[in-house]
Order: C-alpha cells, then structure tokens, then sequence
C-alpha cells in the first residue's frame, strides 16, 4: 500500500504516460499560463517602479526551501506576485533599452515542448531527432549567410560563446599552420606572448574576454579607431598593421562587426575580407545583432561579404525573437572543428563515427545543451521568411523615423542621425547654466532622466557613453513599436528634462 502510494505521488511529479502524471502536467500549466496572463501579459507599464531596497524587502521573508512543500498552485501564484509583476515587460513598445526582445509566441510554444523533452545535445543517444534537426537547422543558416558547401556550425548560448569559439579555432589554426604546434596537447607556446587580435573600439567587450580565457591577455587585442559612421576605421586598421610589424608582433586574427551594440554599426567587410586574406589572418564576423539582416530582401547588401568570413556568430535571442538562450556559431570550413574535437568512450566513442552516428559535442565547447534549434525550426516554419523579413524592415524603417523626430527637436541632439540598424542614440539639451560646467550638467540631467523614467516604470531605456558624454539610446527591437509610442518616450525625456533643469 505504502509503495502503491509512494509510486503515484512520484507518477504526479514528473512527465510520464501515467492518467495522474498527465492531469498533474496539465493542471501546472494551466496555472502557470493564468499566472503569465494575470501578473505579466497584461503589464499596462513596462517595469513597476519597484526600488532594488523594495525588492530586497519583498523577498525578505522567502524561504527558499521549507521543511515540507507547498502546493504548486500556491508557489506559483506567489511567483506571479513576486517576480512576474516586478519583471521587466520586454512585450511592452516602451521598453526599448537593450538588444532585448519580445518572444515570438510560437518560440513559446516551443520551449515548452523543449523543457518536456529535455534533450541533451551532446550525444546520439541523449537526442536523436533533436540532432539530426540541429543539423539540418545549421546547414539551412550557412545557405543564408553564403557560405560554401564545406562549411558548418553549431548552436550556442549566444554570442560570448560564439565569439570566444571563433577566436579559440583562429588561435589554434594559426599555432598548427604557422608554427606545427598542437595547443589543445601542448598549451600556448613561448611566443603566443606576440600573437595580436584587431578589432573596433565599439567592438563587444567579448573580444577581450576572450583573449583573456584563451591565454593572450586583454592586451592582446588592438582596438582600431572607428570613423564618422562608428566603424571600424580600415585607414587606421593599416596603420595599426603596419606598427605591429615593425614591432615584430604577430597578428592573426580581425573580428568586425556586424551592428555594435551602440550604434548598430556594420563593419566594411569588402575590405576587412581583402586584408585578412592577403595576409593570411582569420576574419571571425560578430553578426550577434545584425546577422538577421541575411533574411532582409531589403537590407541584405548591408552584409555583402560576409560568406567570405571564416567565422560568424549570429544570435536569435535579439532580432530574430527567440526566448533566451539562442544563438549559433558557423564555421566556413568544417575541418576546423578537429581542432576542438575530443571522444570519451562513455559518450561519443570514436568507433561511432565509423557507423556514421552523429555526436554534436564533438563541435562544442559545451556538453550538456538545450534543444534551442527547435524554438527556431516552429518559428521560421509559422511566420516564414516574409515574416521574419518584415518585422526587420519594420524596426529598421521605425528607427529612421525615430531618428528624424530627434533631429527636429530643438531639446534633443541625435548623436547616430542616420541609424544603420535600429539603434537610435540622442541626448537631451538642458538650457545653459553659467553656474555650473556646462558638460558635467547635461551629463547628471541625461543620466537622471533615465533613472526617473525607469523608477516611473514609464519607459525603460538605455544609458550609454559617447566621447565621455552620457546619452541616451532606443534599441527599437520590438516591431509592435509605434511612432505614437517613440513619441510618448520623447515627450517624457523632455518633460523630466525640463523639471531636472528647475
């Protein structure tokens, strides 16, 4: 008897072909969506105002795991009360301050089909069709970056991982090709100490996170000015060169940019391709924000040449709408990945592949990995390329408009005036003040605008530094935005502006 019941209270927790199991699982989901429909779908505010001292005191008296349990209704309803209600509404037009998306529902859908199956993308065994269609999925995304029939990837946790893979495989490469030295057997060799990566100013801080993780050091990697339009300057990038050969430095690797966090800003390719192949150097492309323009009919020229890129990361956790975690690393030349490979006998045995089973783990940096390729496969099978293509027309088309009412405000500096991508960056212009420096005041009025707007929980935008000068910026993502909504921000800014002048 004791067995019998123990076996059905077990039936209730977890997912199984049982009649308990079954109602259990639908009756948390249920609950779960009236919590997500009350208590988040339904935010008439982007963020509640809530203060980090307020927060704290509501979780005060949590008991993260009391003696005996709580029934599941209950926790997830306080859930709801606790954390819902005071999340961040990423859905809402006026939460427009990071590369920070809206989930498309059909990604939803999805990931609740991937928590069920709780798939591990490491081994056959732990994921059979989940590879077969992870791979199908990487052979579709190198097709639409142009890249050759020889090339492959994998899919990642987004654009650190994808950028620290590229730049670990052009480490690598360059250690085998240059110097026939094997650093996954023998560690960084004496004279990595010279070895030199370029990239941008504007470049993501993950370049140098990654030249530190893999042994370079930060120092290892030369930032080279950027130009009016805030990319990656190529007049300054031969200069650059040229000084690093006089200094006997060796440089391997370039990483441009495909939309800076900042300013959207697209590194010129054409050129960057030329250099590093004309001197045998890795070109590993960051399209972690604007690798979705490959799916523009529009605004695909703005990427022209990046199938020549040896490498590219490209993230579907910002424009491409997906639930975090979702991004994908892509590699022209598959052979590449040899210089990563490991077989454990426990998991992916060599022999396997005589038989011609696939194991992902063999082409990652991680082993255990969510089956994020689905939430992509429903989404791109429900709306389509057009979908997807008029949704990044759309932000891009609002964005230039956004950036055209700026100009025309005698309160408002548009700092990017001619958006590349979707990212709009501006300051406000507070009257001059003879008593105090004119600088330090606009910068303590644009940082406090921002603040009030976020405690009002009227809009949540983002605070950036241009030259030393604090702006602030729209990163106008989510395609429900509205001119009427850009208006409302704008109006706001300037209302606080003008009451922080007094």
């Amino acid at each position: 008897m004791i067995e019998t019941q123990t076996t059905t209270l077990l039936d209730t927790r977890f997912l199984n072909e049982t009649t308990a199991s079954r109602n259990a699982y639908s009756q948390a989901m249920q609950t779960a969506h009236e919590v997500i429909q009350h208590h988040f779908a339904g935010l008439d505010k982007p963020f509640s105002g809530i203060s980090p001292e307020e927060l704290t005191a509501l979780f005060r008296s949590l008991e993260i795991c009391p003696e005996e349990g709580v029934e599941l209704e209950t926790v997830l309803r306080q859930t709801g009360e606790r954390i819902l209600r005071h999340s961040v509404a990423v859905h809402h037009p006026t939460c427009a301050a990071h590369l920070h998306c809206p989930p498309l529902t059909p990604a939803l859908a999805a990931e609740t089909m991937i928590s069920a199956m709780n798939q591990s993308m490491d081994s056959w065994d732990q994921s059979p069709a989940a590879t077969i269609l992870e791979e199908k999925m990487v052979r579709w995304l190198c097709r639409q970056f142009g890249l050759e029939s020889q090339s492959d990837g994998v899919f990642t946790s987004g654009g650190t991982q994808s950028n620290l893979m590229g730049l670990l495989l052009a480490r690598n490469h360059f250690a085998q090709t240059r110097f026939d030295w094997n650093i996954q057997r023998k560690g960084l060799p004496p004279h990595a100490k010279d070895w030199r990566i370029l990239c941008s100013q504007a470049a993501h801080f993950t370049v140098k996170q990654s030249a530190a993780l893999l042994g370079l050091g930060e120092e290892a990697v030369i930032c080279v000015e950027t130009d009016e339009q805030h990319r990656l300057s190529i007049t300054d990038l031969d200069r650059k060169l040229a000084q690093l050969r006089q200094q006997k430095k060796l440089p391997f690797a370039i990483v441009a940019t495909v939309g800076t966090t900042d300013f959207g800003s697209i590194d010129p390719l054409p050129p960057l391709v030329e250099r590093t192949h004309k001197d045998q150097m890795w070109l590993h492309v960051d399209a972690a924000f604007g690798g979705a323009l490959a799916f523009s009919e529009r605004h695909r020229h703005l990427v022209t040449a990046i199938e020549r890129a040896d490498s590219i990361t490209v993230d579907f956790h910002k424009w491409f709408y997906q639930p975090i975690s979702c991004g994908a690393f892509l590699l022209r030349d598959e052979a590449h990945f040899d210089e990563i490979k490991r077989n454990a006998d426990y998991l992916n045995p060599a022999e396997d592949e005589q038989h011609g089973i696939p194991h992902l783990v063999t082409k990652s940096i991680q082993t255990t990995r969510r089956f994020d390729a689905l939430k992509l496969f429903v989404s791109l099978q429900t709306l389509g390329r057009r979908g997807f293509s008029h949704m990044i027309d759309r932000t891009m088309e609002i964005a230039a408009k956004a950036a055209g009412m700026i100009r025309d405000d005698d309160k408002l500096l548009a700092i990017n005036p001619h958006p590349m991508l979707n990212a709009v960056v501006f300051r406000y212009l507070p009257e001059p003040d003879p008593g105090e420096c004119q600088q330090s005041r606009q910068n303590w009025i644009n940082r406090d605008i921002r603040q009030l707007l976020l405690a009002r929980g009227e809009a949540v935008i983002a605070q950036t530094k241009v030259k030393g000068d604090i702006c602030l910026k729209l990163t106008l993502l989510n395609p429900r935005i509205t001119l009427t909504d850009i208006h409302h921000i704008l109006n706001a800014v300037k209302q606080i502006g003008a009451q922080l002048e007094k």
